[in-house]
């Protein structure tokens, strides 16, 4: 791998943090090292006095985000920093890592032209500009440690599958990937999971079933718009469902369905906006376009979430008792969603993609060395129980601690415990 050029950038404190900035060039295809370059953008955190710790990389989740802003001394970056300075990457094509939006996108050219671009987008390149940067800021030789959320977990079985000899330690939360399972078997389990959400919802806040149907029924006989102009239909209503993956996602909903009414019976600003500001399409469109992708490994995906909905019309927007959806994209979404429009054209081509390449080694991963350990959290929306305990046993020395404690979120809701029981599996 060739030289990444590297500039060191501001230096300040917040928080109780020292905070570095980086900016690399990496190459837009690692295959073709003298082509097209990327601006990465990574932000260094320490403690005073904690400035020549091992690096901890931290992959976000998404795909499609940006890394966390940290914001003061707390919470997983603090147990982190009593042995590491922490390394949060924005991902390519994220944050100030040249973030695709929708002028951007159109500059690569035709769909097609921009679907060979979104392709490398995912797992197995973010691996590849990490190791570039590791290369940028340490010795040749020099090891790190990886902490992964959700998709972050999927880069991380990345790592220990293509540059394992370069990490000490793995982290992963609700983030095993479904290794050799395929897109269709993903959100198989994720709509029967829905199901369970969506009846505990009903049960814990009884009023809130008749609310929706109410909502529901409201949207399909009256023009509703959101206030970024957006139409209100009674798929998009469905999408809140998103919130069901989080520890807070079910008191969000119900208190966001309690006012949603005014009392002359039309729907109330503040319950537009709140659908409005539930999901990230429009600062964070990369998420939707490529969100797939990350299960793709060989065959063509062809929509995998939008056939897994018509294998249950109990989900349907015209069910006489409507139910929630989760994190999941259709064709759709590329239409009712403005700021997603100008991505849907490359979305469908994205879908239609074939020969995808394996994003994981089956066969490093069953001798793998480094010390590992994930939180597999038993009632996760977003990522599966069994597909992920089943990805678990194919990575030598993979510790699992599988809780109920908590959802999707329990990096950010008790991201000191959590993290501080994997550096303990891992250390055993």
């Amino acid at each position: 791998m060739s030289a990444t050029p590297h500039r060191r950038g501001s230096s300040y404190r917040l928080g109780g943090l020292q905070l570095t900035d980086h900016h690399f060039q990496v190459p837009l295809d690692h295959s073709g090292p003298d082509g097209e370059q990327l601006a990465l953008f990574a932000r260094e955190v320490s403690r005073r006095g904690g400035e020549d710790l091992p690096f901890l990389v931290f992959f976000q989740g998404g795909p499609g985000f940006e890394a966390t802003r940290p914001m003061e001394h707390a919470g997983w970056i603090k147990r982190a920093l009593e042995g590491h300075r922490v390394l949060l990457l924005d991902q390519r094509g994220t944050g100030r890592s040249s973030a695709v939006d929708a002028e951007i996108l159109a500059g690569f050219g035709s769909p097609g032209a921009q679907a060979e671009r979104l392709a490398l987008y995912r797992a197995d390149n973010i691996v590849r500009d990490a190791e570039a940067i590791r290369l940028a800021l340490l010795e040749p030789e020099a090891n790190w440690s990886v902490l992964g959320q959700s998709f972050g977990g999927f880069c991380v079985a990345t790592y220990l599958s293509f540059a394992p000899e370069h990490l000490d330690a793995a982290y992963i939360t609700g983030g095993l990937p479904p290794m050799g399972a395929g897109a269709d078997a993903v959100y198989t389990a994720t709509f029967k999971t829905l199901a369970t959400k969506n009846a505990a919802l009903f049960e814990r806040f009884p009023d809130d079933s008749e609310i929706l149907n109410r909502i529901a029924d409201f949207c399909r006989t009256a023009e509703v718009q959101l206030p970024c102009g957006d139409p209100l239909t009674v798929r998009r209503l469905q999408s809140i469902g998103i919130k069901l993956g989080m520890s807070d996602g079910p008191a969000v909903i119900h208190w966001l369905l309690e006012r949603a009414f005014t009392p002359k019976g039309s729907l109330t600003t503040a319950f537009l906006r709140g659908i409005e500001n539930l999901n990230g399409f429009d600062t964070n469109p990369l998420y939707a376009a490529i969100h797939e992708t990350c299960y793709g490994e060989g065959p063509r995906l062809e929509w995998a979430a939008f056939r897994a909905l018509q294998a249950r019309p109990e989900f349907s927007d015209a069910a006489g008792e409507l139910l929630l959806l989760g994190e999941m994209v259709f064709p759709w979404t590329f239409v009712e969603y403005d700021a997603l429009v100008p991505f849907a054209a490359v979305a469908d081509s994205l879908a239609s993609r074939s020969n995808w390449p394996a994003l994981y080694d089956p066969a490093a991963l069953a001798r793998n060395e480094v010390s590992c350990a994930a939180a597999v959290y038993a009632d996760d929306l977003f990522v599966d129980r069994e597909l992920s305990l089943a990805t678990a046993k194919k990575i030598r020395g993979c510790h699992t601690w599988t809780t109920n404690e908590y959802e999707h979120n329990g990096l950010r809701a008790d991201g000191e415990r959590v993290l501080g029981r994997l550096i303990e599996l891992a250390r055993s």
